[in-house]
């Protein structure tokens, strides 16, 4: 079980569950107590509290996210370097990564491509403006939201490009598949590399393939140094020629060769959306997949270095037969020795990354405590690897005796008790098993956690669970691991198990409220059991009370009670004027009181005496948002009614009768006398009251 599950950091934070596992840190979902508002937390593991190298990557991070602000691009709203623990409150993304969408889509329609790779080029327009190279962008890294917004995470390798370094620990992070060959080869990168790892992307999206692939990293990598892909549109060639030419030229080996910034690429991206069938004037080097390579006269090289090193600065061209030697035959070598050399100069440099990173780990151990070495000679190979205090770190061979149980400890090195060890030590152990790798088992939902922790064991693999919320999946019971299931991982390496802790207790979906009217979308909410708390926005053009976002985006799902804040027009900018010409009753010619009600109030300022015998109409003006009813009263009868929309200026209509009145209306019945006004003592009453009982006037004041 996850000790930060169900904690509260620093009294704010609230952990929920574990979202996501990374190298050096696992995020979680939490609740931001005093802001009332769904984060993402990083929490930088334990084992790597006391190594230099990635606390300064994770500091790195939270450095770059905070000296950005951009749509496209993670927030960070709050760090905490501690010596316990360190962690970065980030936005609370509701999605999926890139690469899962493209897991899923295989090939993405091209126009689909554009609209993903804008935002990335944007996000990085930003950063690079800001002096920040990501240095690992790659699909895993961008979150894709259910509107189609694209975020930017994970800068924990980003350099500012001031400061960018040659460091063969530095080369070695981010993923091959992605990564430009001057970041393969440990040179200075900046802005173009991000540009290349951008070209990969969209070669992906467009094709469903990679570029590269090959049985190893190092194999891999030494294809984006050497190699050149296949064209997009030999693989899908519905992809336009336009857009084939910009991958490409994202792709380029050389930087200088490559877009000079993504406000460069997202200009042509931009022409090419404009005009689909455009083709750009960028050369042919990357047409032929196999192109003709200048061979340097090698006889000179060693004799005429100075020559020949202005030679190689020449643009590449066809040897001609004069600048081949006869003795270039005897010096040269095939292209298999070549591919030798290759590969063998990088699994050098591979041995130095794990050299400096033994001289870190050995640095980082100075700074532990003597402990003696343990017995672990005879203890399940599992149970070592759970029950570690001291974080030794294990370097596993396997050695099959068929007389002792798979799985056993048959030697250690040192020895149990033969001298003191720094804590995180290394300790060799001998492991009885017939393989050094094995495969992750197969588990259906039918498996319960405990059965499948049980058939991991076994497996010589550490079990660690991770609970995840999950309606289809009952309780308990298992929803996958990773690494998946039948892949290969070395004997005592850690399996992540993640496990169904069934949906949350007394959580809601948010509703799908924007574009609703508010008191709509109040009521949707709350009979959901969520609390409503309202923002106006002042720029908005749409009419008044219309929802404009929500805070969980739609689909999100938070705990009830919890607030939910609606974005909202406040119509301030869909105020407008519409003018209605009441079109007066003919035939009448005294004059008539209209009175004007919009919305249930008298407009005092527009109610006055038309005389129809003097003008068939009577212009009205109307200032208002959204829509209004209007009511006309001429001599207290409702002659017009009056719908106006303000956002589009139209105007319906609703007509009834007027009645106009006759003589034989006026004259009062025979049994009534026609009232009479006369004076009202002030003391008594100010009023005039008509008696119809007493068929006449009374004089209450007398």
């Amino acid at each position: 079980m996850d000790k930060y599950l169900g904690k509260r950091l620093d009294g704010r934070y609230e952990i929920h569950e574990l979202i996501g596992v990374g190298g050096m840190a696992n995020v979680y979902r939490c609740t931001d107590t005093i802001d009332d508002r769904e984060v993402a937390i990083k929490i930088l593991k334990d084992e790597y509290l006391n190594n230099e190298e990635f606390i300064r990557r994770f500091k790195n991070e939270s450095k770059a996210i905070a000296m950005l602000s951009h749509p496209n691009i993670v927030k960070v709203y709050d760090v905490s370097f501690g010596d316990m623990i360190q962690y970065i409150v980030m936005e609370y993304i509701d999605g999926i990564t890139l690469k899962e969408y493209i897991d899923r889509q295989g090939i993405i329609e091209w126009k689909d491509v554009l609209h993903l790779t804008t935002q990335v080029l944007r996000a990085l327009q930003h950063a690079h403006e800001s002096g920040i190279v990501h240095r690992d962008i790659k699909p895993q890294n961008i979150m894709l939201l259910q509107d189609g917004t694209i975020k930017v995470t994970d800068f924990g390798i980003a350099r500012f490009s001031d400061k960018a370094t040659r460091t063969m620990t530095d080369q070695a992070i981010g993923s091959v598949h992605y990564i430009a060959p001057e970041q393969a080869r440990g040179d200075v990168t900046d802005g173009k590399t991000d540009i290349y790892s951008v070209g990969v992307m969209l070669y992906e999206m467009l094709t469903g393939k990679l570029p590269f692939e090959g049985e190893s990293a190092v194999t891999v990598a030494l294809m984006q140094l050497q190699s050149t892909p296949k064209r997009p549109r030999e693989v899908n060639p519905s992809i336009p020629v336009g857009l084939e030419q910009i991958t490409m030229r994202a792709m380029e080996k050389q930087p200088s060769k490559r877009y000079t910034s993504a406000a460069e690429m997202l200009s042509d991206i931009e022409r090419f959306r404009l005009n689909p069938s455009i083709k750009f004037n960028y050369g042919a080097s990357f047409v032929d997949n196999q192109p003709t390579k200048y061979v340097g006269n090698i006889k000179r090289q060693k004799t005429e270095p100075a020559r020949y090193a202005e030679e190689k600065k020449k643009p590449e061209r066809l040897a001609e037969p004069e600048d081949i030697d006869e003795d270039d035959n005897i010096k040269e070598h095939s292209g298999a020795f070549y591919a030798v050399k290759g590969v063998i100069i990088a699994a050098v440099a591979v041995c130095l990354v794990f050299f400096v990173l033994a001289l870190v780990r050995g640095f980082n151990s100075n700074q532990s405590k003597d402990v003696d070495v343990p017995q672990f000679t005879g203890k399940m190979l599992v149970e070592v690897k759970e029950d570690n205090p001291e974080n030794f770190q294990f370097e596993i061979v396997s050695k099959y005796d068929e007389s002792k149980s798979l799985g056993v400890v048959l030697a250690q090195e040192p020895a149990a008790g033969s001298m003191k060890v720094k804590s995180g030590s290394v300790i060799r152990l001998t492991v009885n098993s017939n393989e050094d790798e094995v495969n992750v088992p197969f588990f259906t939902s039918n498996y319960k956690q405990a059965e499948a922790e049980q058939a991991l064991k076994e497996a010589s693999l550490v079990p660690q669970v991770v609970l995840v919320e999950n309606t289809k999946t009952p309780k308990d019971y298992v929803i996958g691991t990773f690494p998946a299931a039948g892949a290969k991982t070395p004997i005592g390496s850690t399996v992540y198990l993640y496990v169904s802790n069934g949906e949350r207790a007394g959580t809601l979906e948010i509703p799908a409220v924007i574009g609703m009217n508010l008191s709509e979308a109040q009521n949707r909410l709350t009979e959901l059991g969520a609390t409503v708390e309202v923002v106006y926005d002042d720029e908005s053009k749409d009419p008044r009370d219309t929802v404009l976002s929500s805070s969980p985006l739609p689909h999100g799902k938070i705990e009830k009670g919890l607030v939910v804040t609606l974005t909202v027009s406040s119509g301030s900018k869909d105020k407008s004027t519409v003018t209605v010409n009441v079109d007066l009753p003919s035939g009448v010619t005294d004059s008539l009181e209209m009175t004007v009600i919009v919305d249930g109030a008298v407009d005092s300022a527009q109610s006055k005496t038309v005389i129809p015998a003097y003008g068939a109409t009577s212009a009205l003006e109307f200032n208002g948002s959204g829509t209004s009813h209007v009511v006309i009263q001429l001599n207290g009868q409702v002659y017009r009614e009056y719908t106006i929309d303000y956002t589009t200026g139209s105007v319906s209509t609703t007509t009834h009768e007027f009645i106009a009145p006759t003589e034989a209306a006026t004259e009062a019945p025979t049994e009534y006398a026609e009232p009479t006004t006369e004076y009202v003592p002030e003391e008594t009453s100010s009023e005039i009251y008509y008696n119809p009982d007493n068929q006449g006037n009374q004089d209450y004041g007398n």
